[in-house]
């Protein structure tokens, strides 16, 4: 049987930067659409993690898988999940938006994801969801070092760049004390656990889907709070996201925050790498030249407690 969306007129989803993402049907019969041009494996992985943590994660139920032929692209049709995206609520902060409980419902999904181990820090190959290291680099040092010609980090100088790699060195640091105090695990990474990528339903203020799971893989446990707290340092939030976590190392909150932030370097680092314009890697560069100047994970170069990178 075909999904409702077949033969319907596309319209881009806002908020998307891939450009692949569509809203097909409407009413009660609307899917979204994901077209895989530029990576046609990565949407049977896709598909398998959607099924993998449906009733664990709020996701969207996957409806088709289809396989790349000759000429078509590979496409993956989920259902749409209605509620607010979570930026454009924090943008405009509406009556109804309570801050406490979201934090609390962002901790349940962090939860959620820290609780599905896999032996290894890899990508996923297939969707079977085989782990494979090709082409990954072995440490932070070597992922700093293969971008550093790369987009915004080829404008540093020397000083800058110098700095970075003593930033590097203390993040590998705090994490490898992590590893050997609590134990190196690897679980479920969203990888871009962003507001823009997470609706919550103003009825209630909880997560109701979880959304672009392009950059999932298997690693560390601290990747997604890192991203989740990039660009928001409002203590309304934070804290009580942090208390709702059950990942606690030693230290607690602050060191939760700490690893998270050395956790994100390998995000940052991409972000100032990409040659292509806009206002992530823009927004990502400027926090990873405070945070490298001042020699502390913990910098914020702005006057706010929030960045919203874009919202449409």
């Amino acid at each position: 049987m075909r999904p409702a969306s077949y033969g319907q007129p596309l319209r881009a989803l806002d908020g998307g930067y891939s450009g692949e993402t569509f809203l097909a049907g409407r009413g009660s019969d609307r899917t979204v659409v994901r077209i895989y041009a530029r990576d046609p494996a990565r949407a049977a992985v896709d598909a398998s993690l959607l099924r993998l943590v449906r009733g664990l994660v709020p996701v969207p139920q996957v409806l088709e898988l289809r396989r790349p032929t000759a000429s078509t692209p590979a496409v993956l049709v989920s259902e749409y999940v209605e509620g607010c995206r979570l930026d454009v609520a924090l943008a405009t902060e509406p009556d109804w938006l309570d801050l406490a409980v979201v934090g609390h419902s962002l901790a349940t999904v962090l939860n959620a994801l820290a609780g599905i181990p896999f032996l290894r820090s890899a990508a996923f190959a297939d969707g079977d969801l085989g782990l494979s290291t090709d082409a990954l680099p072995r440490d932070l040092q070597e992922w700093a070092e293969r971008l550093r010609p790369r987009g915004r980090l080829s404008t540093w100088s020397a000083p800058d760049w110098g700095a970075l790699l003593d930033l590097v060195d203390t993040a590998e640091g705090l994490l490898a004390d992590d590893a050997d105090t609590s134990g190196s695990r690897v679980v479920l990474v969203h990888s871009d656990l962003n507001p823009k990528n997470i609706l919550i339903d103003p009825a209630t203020c909880a997560v109701s889907a979880v959304l672009d799971w392009e950059f999932a893989h298997a690693g560390s446990p601290y990747t997604d709070l890192g991203n989740l707290c990039r660009f928001e340092r409002d203590h309304r939030l934070v804290a009580p996201l942090l208390d709702s976590l059950t990942h606690v190392p030693a230290g607690g909150g602050r060191r939760q925050l700490q690893l998270g932030r050395a956790a994100d370097l390998w995000a940052l680092l991409e972000l100032a790498g990409r040659p292509e314009p806009g206002p992530v890697p823009d927004l990502a560069t400027r926090l990873l030249l405070a945070q490298t100047r001042a020699g502390d994970l913990d910098a914020w170069p702005w006057r706010t407690s929030r960045v919203t990178p874009d919202v449409a």
